[in-house]
């Protein structure tokens, strides 16, 4: 209860934006659902919604996809995903492949209540060709998760990619069904078998155009299957280095991340820059955002 007060005081006369701060970026999923029960209970009121009074820009963004329970976050997160589509918009994909099934199934049940109609539904309503495609059963996927592996299909099934990709048939239902189906172990299992008897990795023979916005679809949801984290770490690269830093992608995966792998994704950023990863989010952010982002790079999971 204790907690709750704060967030009062936090919210009260006056927003106090360092004592939210310090109250919600060190507490876990569980935490901040009962600081969410409690205060409704207390007040009568979301404290969402509170907070949305007082908060504005990126850091409330921040504090809003941060406090939203994970799978309140996804369904919320595709929602956007889907009524701003555009070909290049990964973030359906990324949630599809990212999530383990039971996760990924309940963002799909949270969509549900909130939305009061399908994932499924709207994603074959405003994605069209190749997209809807691929997208639908990636969105649609319970994949098994053991660690069990059939080499004799993976290396029928790296066949099946080969000649899928050499002749350019990248939108063809056995690549999509390998890639949308199969558990990561298997996946991985075949991909390893692609690059051993055919000399490349399955990525770099899917850049065939770099300009094709499909494929990169592909080699993303290729990455996010078997190395998601270096997804991830290219993601806030793009995010923090483009002419002036893309929030919304910064926002996105540091708060979707940081109970995850962020620590991961923050050693292969400062691999790949030769910067730590705070030092580069300081740069180029500023005030209460930068804070709590830094807060959140530093959050035990």
């Amino acid at each position: 209860m204790a907690i709750v007060k704060g967030s009062w005081v936090a919210i009260g006369w006056g927003t106090n934006e360092d004592l939210i701060i310090q109250i919600l970026a060190h507490r876990n999923a569980e935490q901040r659902k009962l600081i969410r029960q409690t205060y409704a209970e207390a007040y009568g009121e979301d404290l969402l919604k509170a907070l949305d009074k007082e908060l504005s820009n990126d850091f409330e963004r921040l504090i809003l996809l941060w406090t939203l329970e994970p799978a309140e976050r996804d369904a919320f997160l595709a929602n956007e995903a889907t009524k701003k589509w555009t070909s290049s918009n990964q973030v359906l994909m990324e949630i599809a492949c990212t999530r383990s099934a039971n996760q990924l199934l309940h963002a799909r049940q949270a969509y549900h209540a909130r939305f009061k109609k399908s994932l499924e539904e709207d994603v074959a309503h405003h994605t069209t060709g190749d997209f809807r495609k691929l997208l639908l059963p990636l969105v649609s996927s319970y994949r098994y998760e053991g660690d069990e592996v059939n080499l004799t299909l993976a290396k029928s099934e790296a066949k099946i990619l080969h000649e899928k990709i050499s002749g350019k048939a990248y939108n063809d239902e056995d690549l999509i069904r390998i890639l949308a189906t199969r558990s990561k172990a298997q996946i991985n299992a075949t991909l390893n078998h692609y690059k051993n008897e055919y000399g490349n990795d399955i990525n770099k023979d899917l850049k065939a155009d770099p300009k094709d916005e499909f494929l990169a679809l592909l080699r993303a949801t290729v990455k996010c299957l078997v190395r998601p984290e270096k997804y991830f770490e290219k993601a806030l690269r793009l995010a923090i280095n483009k002419r002036g830093t893309d929030e919304g992608a910064l926002t996105r995966v540091v708060a979707t991340r940081a109970e995850i792998d962020l620590k991961i994704i923050a050693e292969e950023y400062q691999k790949r820059s030769s910067v730590p990863l705070d030092r580069a989010i300081g740069k180029d952010t500023h005030g209460d955002y930068e804070k709590m982002l830094l807060a959140l790079l530093g959050h035990e999971a």
